[in-house]
């Protein structure tokens, strides 16, 4: 299976939606637009900013017939799968092969703290059910209160035909290192999940990163990856530093709204987040928009 296209910088894609909370069609196409031109190398769709746990099924399949319309093959699109019941991964998974996705990117499941043994067989089960697709893990600690052990992956990199690699979201570098290592003999191909690591996760063999900040900041993001690739390390470790101060400043929002925050701020009229989460209130919003600004972005919103 060719993997070669899992690679570079990769928005989680944002849902805009309009006051009703129905899909925001001509702002989505926007936005896919903004992101392709500023230079990321792939989509995913309905990742944890892309608030796929507010949606419903056949608002999956609608906003993903756009989005599949709109990117018109210029770059791959992946599909996330981050439901808790395996039935319902399963159909996602499906759908998204079935519509034209190039991968699908399944989370460990939240709420829920299953075994390795009974998350061994939900990953089993909803790679086979896509068996000519690239498949690739989503660890997320941080959002789903456990991790995917180093000898889970292990196990399924070395025993599932298409599970071809994963993002790691721990923000531990250890961890990075050690799902890169101990995989390097399958090709297993890593993505960092945290926007203030990606230098640091190209510096050990990561292939690119997962970024909320690419919503909004793509040229910039991808700079850091495109410069490290080019052996410019210096300019791409102070396009990192550029980018830092401004990611850390989400941190003070409740998740994941700040993405939606900063790209209104700069112009992107994606909308609010799903009820009942809030856009950030004024003083986050200001600090927000201090960052911006101090970074050099001029803020229309």
């Amino acid at each position: 299976m060719d993997t070669s296209f899992i690679k570079g910088i990769i928005p989680p894609i944002v849902t805009p939606i309009k006051e009703d909370e129905t899909l925001d069609e001509a702002a989505l196409r926007n936005l896919i637009d903004f992101i392709i031109d500023g230079g990321c190398s792939g989509i995913l769709a309905f990742g944890s900013n892309g608030e796929f746990y507010m949606m419903e099924e056949e608002e999956m399949e609608r906003a993903l017939a756009v989005m599949l319309d709109q990117v018109d093959g210029r770059v791959p699109l992946y599909m996330g799968v981050g439901s808790i019941r395996t039935s319902k991964c399963i159909r996602i998974a499906q759908m998204g092969a079935s519509m034209g996705a190039k991968a699908v990117s399944i989370l460990q499941p939240m709420f829920i703290k299953p075994t390795d043994e009974e998350l061994k067989g939900h990953i089993k089960s909803i790679a086979a059910s896509v068996p000519d697709t690239a498949v690739l893990l989503y660890n997320n600690p941080g959002r789903c209160g456990y991790a995917m052990s180093q000898e889970l992956v292990e196990e399924l990199a070395h025993s599932v035909p298409n599970l071809v690699g994963m993002k790691d979201s721990s923000g531990d570098l250890t961890q990075t290192i050690e799902f890169i290592r101990r995989n390097a003999d399958v090709g297993f191909r890593v993505m960092c999940g945290k926007d203030t690591l990606i230098y640091s996760g190209l510096c050990v063999g990561a292939v690119g990163a997962v970024c909320s900040t690419a919503n909004y900041l793509p040229a910039l993001v991808c700079s850091i990856y495109d410069r490290y690739v080019a052996g410019d390390l210096k300019g791409s470790l102070e396009a990192q530093w550029r980018l830092n101060p401004i990611r850390l400043a989400t941190d003070k929002s409740s998740f994941p709204v700040a993405t939606k925050d900063l790209a209104n701020l700069l112009g992107l009229q994606v909308g609010s987040p799903y009820l009942p989460n809030l856009s950030s209130p004024a003083k986050q919003q200001e600090n927000l928009r201090k960052q911006l600004l101090d970074g050099g972005f001029p803020v229309v919103g």
